[in-house]
Order: structure tokens, then sequence, then C-alpha cells
């Protein structure tokens, strides 16, 4: 081959390989937008994944103490008047005529304990009581002995409702009702909100009587 051919085939191979290699980076590219995506591409989700991993710090809820003797607690606090304790007897057999329930009120460690005391014959509410636990022992934090009264747990609110009678009520039918909203502050319950509530006359009306034709 002479000087100027060999010239053009080398020119023309090169041209060649050139043109290929171009081609093969381009299917490369190609086949990795396809899939998904490589390279720093993937950087993203393989560091939300570590991230993802590692342990977070969760807030430790309140736990839900043992069955407590409700009874037992209520005769044994200093701070239950003695009406009270004469009110809390069996209504029938052993059966005590007390409501308790369980909840976080005050940020213990350990759930609160809310009791109610009720008559046997009405359930009236005589008195209303929170125990928090400190050092192994329940201690009282609240009471409320203004009957009729009635504490419950509202989303880690203390709600006390107090029945108002107006002259010649009877105890089934009181005219209204005040609902306090409690919340544990600096170590105590402060008062939040108060409401009244007036009831309706349920049985209504009495009928007017038929006039005489």
């Amino acid at each position: 081959m002479t000087g100027a051919g060999a010239a053009w085939a080398r020119s023309t191979a090169r041209a060649a390989i050139t043109v290929t290699a171009v081609f093969a980076a381009v299917v490369l590219f190609a086949a990795g937008c396809g899939t998904g995506g490589t390279g720093a591409r993937d950087e993203g989700p393989a560091r939300a994944e570590s991230v993802a991993s590692a342990p977070a710090a969760a807030a430790k809820p309140s736990r839900t103490p043992d069955r407590v003797d409700a009874v037992r607690l209520v005769k044994a606090d200093p701070e239950v008047s003695a009406e009270v304790k004469r009110e809390l007897k069996p209504c029938v057999a052993d059966e005590y005529p007390v409501d308790v329930s369980y909840g976080s009120l005050t940020g213990g460690t350990v759930d609160d304990v809310v009791v109610n005391v009720l008559t046997c014959g009405d359930a009236v509410g005589v008195g209303s009581y929170v125990y928090r636990e400190q050092s192994g022992s329940y201690v009282n934090v609240f009471s409320a002995e203004e009957p009729p009264v009635y504490g419950e747990i509202d989303r880690g609110d203390l709600v006390v409702t107090k029945q108002v009678y107006d002259r010649g009520d009877p105890v089934s039918s009181p005219s209204g009702e005040n609902v306090i909203t409690y919340r544990w502050e600096s170590g105590r319950f402060a008062e939040k909100f108060r409401t009244h509530n007036d009831y309706g006359q349920v049985a209504g009306a009495e009928p007017t009587p038929v006039p005489d034709s």
C-alpha cells in the first residue's frame, strides 16, 4: 500500500473507533437512566436508609400500675373526711360503691389513680380523689367533697363535674352542672376552664287539662 493509501486507512480506522466508543457511552448512559440511575443518584437513598436505621429517642409512656385497693386507699387517707369514710361501705356483699380509673395526669412514671366514692342508693358522688405514686406509695394530690361530684381523666386533664340543685330539686333531678378542668402545674392542680350547663325539664311541662264543653 502506498503512503497515501496507508494514511487514509489509518484515518478511517481511528474514526470508526471513535464512533464505536461514543455509541457505547450513549448505550451505557441510557441503560443507567432506564434502571433508575446509578452512581451519585443512588447515594441519596443510601444516606436516607442509614438515617432511618439510627435508633430514635422515644418518650416513655407511664406504666399502668397493678390494680389498686381503692377502698383501703381512701379509708387510710387522712385527707378524706370522716363523713365520706362512713359512706364507704358495701352495697351488696363485698361490692363497694367506688369507681376507679388510671391515667397520666401528673407526668409521673406510673399512672395516677382517680377514685370516686358514690352512695349506694342513688349513686351520687360524695368524694373525688387523685392519688400520685411517690416512692412506692400513693399520695393524695387532689380532693373534692362537695356532693354531687365526679372526677374523670380527659386527655391528660382532670375534669370534675359538680351538679347544681335549686331549692326543691330532687336528688335525681339537678338543675344543672359545673364542669371544671384542672391541669397539673408546678406540683399541683390548677383550674384552667369552667363551664356551666343548665338542664332542661326532662319530663316537660304538665299537660293543660281539656276545658269542659
